[in-house]
């Protein structure tokens, strides 16, 4: 916990002179009860059966204004909230080696089993959208709050060649803005750094019609997220940081999973033949560029837990919270206890 005004936390220091002024007025009233000769009148004067539940409405009063000088200091912590996320688009490789079968039963099963069960704990106000992408990339399953339908679109995934990991993000990206008019195929054929200019537009020519894009900070679009998924390094299609940084500038995250043989293994496909690696520095650039996270899944058992994991992180955030209010909330709680308390046991008001 921190505070924001931590020198009204010196007003604790008053709590050891209102405690001794309170002792000193019970000594007070007991010296003034000395002359009464009779037992029964000192008793009278004491309060008669009080014993030690007299000094509990006094400590909670103690307890509130404790309370009230802490929160005089705006103090501040970290609490796990609800989070704001309400889209996710799980962006999934299914290139030709996701069949490599170094995460059992292969990599490609194992992805669409560990996403279902993704799908399975999200809760339902959660909307999701799929992407495949191998050579190229397409939205197989519009954003929707349907798990069936989520479902038969991953069961349908089918290998194709290639990798296009850029064009994944981007076109995860036209499926949660689609009023921008993005042009993947602008970005791959005219090299264009700007997707989402409408088409027919060189990148040079000036928008005189059009409202400037204005970026954000990465990672403040806390509406939607995306969970890319892949096994090998891109091949073709956009390029990968270029694709990450307007990511960043929409303020979209990207949490990025590894999965497969880090060295690289051989692997075959429809006649062909060829070494695929996972390329790590790059999907951690993106993570890092987009505020993300990346997770490396080696086997099937963790590819799992990384989906466990990205489950809490997309439900529960933590939140720099100020608890002030809190605070003021629960010193009221006492002060009506300890009235509470006084009027049953005293038939008076402390």
């Amino acid at each position: 916990m921190s505070f924001l005004w931590p020198q009204f936390l010196w007003l604790l220091a008053l709590l050891p002179l209102l405690v001794g002024l309170y002792f000193w007025l019970l000594r007070r009233r007991s010296r003034q009860a000395l002359p009464y000769a009779q037992l029964a009148l000192v008793r009278q004067a004491m309060g008669r059966g009080a014993g030690w539940r007299r000094h509990v409405p006094p400590a909670l009063i103690a307890l509130a204004l404790a309370a009230l000088m802490v929160a005089a200091a705006r103090p501040v912590t970290t609490l796990y909230l609800p989070s704001t996320q309400q889209t996710i688009i799980l962006a999934m490789d299914v290139s030709g080696s996701m069949r490599a079968e170094d995460v059992q039963p292969n990599r490609l099963v194992a992805s669409q089993n560990a996403a279902k069960a993704f799908l399975a704990e999200l809760p339902r106000h959660v909307k999701v959208g799929i992407v495949a992408f191998a050579g190229s990339a397409q939205v197989v399953q519009p954003v929707t709050l349907s798990r069936e339908d989520l479902v038969a679109a991953i069961d349908k995934f089918q290998l194709q060649r290639a990798t296009a990991i850029g064009s994944a993000i981007v076109v995860s990206l036209a499926e949660l803005f689609p009023n921008q008019g993005i042009d993947v195929g602008q970005m791959v054929f005219n090299r264009s750094s700007d997707p989402f200019a409408p088409k027919g537009r060189a990148i040079d020519q000036p928008r005189s019609e059009e409202k400037a894009f204005t970026p954000v900070a990465p990672g403040s679009y806390g509406s939607a997220a995306i969970i890319l998924l892949t096994d090998g390094q891109r091949t073709t299609g956009v390029d990968t940081m270029e694709a990450a940084k307007m990511a960043a500038d929409r303020g979209v995250r990207v949490y990025t999973v590894g999965v497969g043989t880090v060295d690289g293994e051989v692997i075959g496909f429809e006649g062909w033949s060829m070494r695929v690696r996972l390329d790590e520095d790059t999907l951690k650039e993106v993570a890092r560029t987009t505020v993300g996270e990346y997770f490396y899944a080696g086997t099937a058992e963790g590819l799992r837990k990384v989906y466990e994991t990205l489950s809490t992180r997309l439900t529960v955030e933590k939140k720099e919270t100020e608890v002030a209010g809190l605070l003021a909330l629960l010193a009221g709680v006492l002060v009506l206890g300890a009235a509470g308390l006084s009027l049953w046991w005293f038939n008076r008001v402390v």
